[in-house]
């Protein structure tokens, strides 16, 4: 196979058969030559994507079991690959396998001592001669960590002294000058999505242990959200006895500022519910707000949530039956909480 090494740097790039016509005195270019240039790059990219099928190998089936420790990833890189490992490191975290950046210079300067027996060093180097990840292989080999290291190089001292070495060599770099790190760092970001991905998939990683991962995110709120978590309770909660007023229940219902009141018995279990619509519908008709009981007027048998209930359900409930609030009860019907639309909303939920 043919590598960057090997090919006669002396000879013209692709890029420069393309000739840019002189606009008003500057050189300028017509959008085709731009969506020429662009598809290029896309190409010798996606031809590099391609050569790293060959590289799902045994190194890569050794670097997956590798991986699954006892204790922590750490992902090493400089420069561009330092980038790609920043990301690696997040997606293993995300995804079920503790993982987190160190950057070999600070290594080099006391962070290798955050680096326990039970943990894995994944170095990423391009080349392979990256001053600053050669320095930490002496120590590295002294703690008895194991390395696995993500090349372009499989001759380079940094893949021969590791345990592992997973090949990600391409034949092209996008950038034209074969300079800038472009298809390789592309190469090794999809390697290293490979590792994190197999490695998921075979521990079974739950979409649970994903939102438990990312608890601001929507996934985490649907998942992790319950009831308890944004209602109402003790105080807070509006509540009147059984043969109140209407005027006593108007009065509850702005003291709480909820737009509902819970109505129960003398236990605090459950009776009924009134709303803001169950006021419109009471002046409809002929009552008095100082002598016309909450009971006549009160919606019976409301629909109701318990604390462990996903909040997503919660929102669903209301939704499908299309009000704006829940009175939160527990096995005995008795009141715990309440809960409002504008509380799921402004927890994200919609």
């Amino acid at each position: 196979m043919v590598t960057m090494a090997d090919k006669d740097k002396s000879a013209k790039p692709e890029w420069a058969k393309f000739p840019l016509p002189v606009i008003g005195g500057l050189r300028g270019a017509r959008s085709e030559i731009y969506k020429d240039l662009g598809r290029q790059v896309i190409e010798i990219e996606l031809a590099g994507l391609k050569q790293m099928l060959e590289r799902i190998d045994d190194e890569f089936v050794r670097a997956c079991r590798k991986l699954q420790v006892k204790g922590k990833v750490i992902v090493m890189g400089v420069g561009k690959s330092g980038h790609v490992a920043n990301k690696i490191a997040a997606t293993m975290a995300s995804t079920g396998t503790p993982a987190f950046f160190v950057h070999p210079a600070e290594a080099a300067h006391g962070d290798l001592g955050m680096v326990a027996r039970d943990d894995v060093v994944l170095a990423l180097s391009n080349s392979g001669k990256t001053p600053e990840l050669l320095t930490l292989l002496p120590a590295i080999k002294a703690k008895k960590i194991t390395l696995i290291a993500m090349t372009g190089n499989p001759e380079s001292r940094l893949a021969k002294e590791a345990d592992v070495h997973v090949n990600v060599a391409v034949d092209q770099e996008a950038c034209p000058l074969e300079l800038a790190p472009t298809t390789s760092t592309t190469a090794a970001l999809a390697m290293g999505d490979a590792l994190a991905v197999a490695i998921m998939r075979h521990k079974e990683f739950t979409e649970q242990g994903f939102a438990t991962s990312h608890p601001g995110g929507a996934l985490g709120k649907r998942l992790l959200l319950n009831v308890a978590a944004l209602m109402h309770s003790g105080e807070q909660v509006p509540s009147v006895p059984g043969g109140a007023t209407l005027k006593d229940a108007l009065l509850e219902m702005t003291r709480k500022g909820l737009g509902m009141t819970a109505v129960v018995d003398a236990g605090s279990r459950l009776l009924g519910i009134f709303t803001d619509g169950d006021l419109r519908r009471a002046l409809d008709g002929d009552v008095n707000l100082k002598t016309t009981k909450i009971d006549g007027v009160m919606t019976r048998e409301p629909k109701t949530a318990r604390e462990d209930v996903m909040a997503t359900a919660a929102l669903a409930l209301m939704k499908e039956h299309k009000i704006s609030a829940l009175v939160v009860v527990d096995d005995d019907r008795r009141v715990v909480g309440a809960l409002t639309m504008h509380d799921l909303l402004r927890a994200g939920l919609d």
